[in-house]
């Protein structure tokens, strides 16, 4: 290693497994910005479900080994290489990708990728923005393209997809429903942006929402758990209606039938498909979100790099999202 080469502490997956993986190493060397990149100090960085799935082997995209998860990370620019004349030492910044991994001290970003966080927003919430509010972004005004004054129910809405899918939607126009496992995370969905709000642990939930919107059914269903839900979503969707599949560990059955009376769609859903142009699009949409106010993560569960492997295992089999989780650094 060259002599003088700053080192950082950084979280390494040498082999795909379970969240005990997860190392943490103090002699990783701080990666320097190139053409186009620049460096981040991480003061905190979002832990999102696809990275669990990445770290396990078992998602269509596999990173080369060894290498450091973590995608959403805010803080402040450390270093700027040649080209990145956006950015400065000392700019406020959170970001949408990383080259050299989020669960880190430092973080390198190809300067596309990274945007200003503006003051009224704190770091915790700049790492809570990525993944979730891109996806949510896409999910809704992308693949579901949806009109104001349409209703959108977000099955799953505590977390952090579903509560920028909530907020949103609310800045846009629509009606919505959500669905929350526990007292707390009910609270908060109605708290941003829902108008009604259903417990997904109840057992005739389904049938409350029927009730509550009618014949009509609801125009767009942004589905987080696919493989327990989608055969009931489709049993919801008004004429035309859409499922938008954002999340989903598992297979289930559907009947293809039920899709057929109302001319109903499924559609998957993948933040990674984005363009650089659409990325940008939604970037500026977020960004008008903040400034106006309606943008406002909600922090949920923090944790220290050290406890990297806990978090893993939370935000899979943990008792209800409530908010984002993140790493603190």
């Amino acid at each position: 290693m060259a002599t003088g080469q700053k080192l950082m502490r950084a979280v390494r997956v040498f082999e795909f497994g379970g969240p005990e993986v997860l190392k943490l190493r103090s002699d990783i060397a701080v990666p320097i910005p190139k053409d186009h990149q620049v460096l981040i100090k991480v003061h905190a960085c979002g832990v999102n479900p696809v990275e669990t799935y990445i770290r396990s082997g078992t998602y269509s995209r596999k990173p080369l080994l060894s290498y450091t998860p973590g995608s959403d990370v805010a803080g402040v620019i450390e270093a700027v290489g040649d080209n990145a004349s956006a950015f400065k030492k000392g700019d406020r910044v959170f970001t949408s990708s990383t080259i050299s991994g989020g669960y880190a001290e430092y973080a390198l970003a190809a300067d596309h990728t990274v945007y200003k966080l503006p003051e009224k927003l704190d770091f915790k919430q700049g790492a809570a923005i990525g993944i979730p509010y891109f996806t949510a972004y896409r999910a809704l005004i992308h693949s579901a393209c949806v009109k104001a004054g349409e209703s959108v129910l977000v099955h799953g809405a505590s977390g952090g997809v579903g509560l920028a899918a909530c907020q949103i939607a609310r800045a846009y126009g629509l009606k919505i429903l959500g669905t929350a496992g526990t007292e707390e995370g009910q609270k908060i969905v109605l708290q941003n942006g829902a108008h009604e709000v259903f417990n997904h642990r109840e057992v005739n939930y389904i049938d409350k929402i029927k009730k509550y919107v009618g014949e009509k059914g609801i125009d767009i269903i942004i589905e987080m758990l696919a493989n327990v839900n989608l055969s009931k979503d489709l049993s919801l969707l008004s004429h035309g209606g859409r499922v938008i599949v954002v999340g989903s560990r598992g297979t289930i059955e559907i009947n293809p039938r039920d899709t057929m009376a109302k001319e109903s769609s499924i559609i998957g859903v993948t933040l990674f498909s984005s363009t650089k142009e659409e990325f940008q699009q939604y970037a500026a949409a977020l960004q008008a979100g903040m400034e106006i106010g309606w943008l406002k993560p909600v922090i949920g569960s923090q944790y220290p790099l050290e406890k990297v492997a806990e978090a893993h295992e939370n935000i899979i089999h943990g008792s209800g999202a409530t908010g984002k989780m993140i790493l603190l650094l």
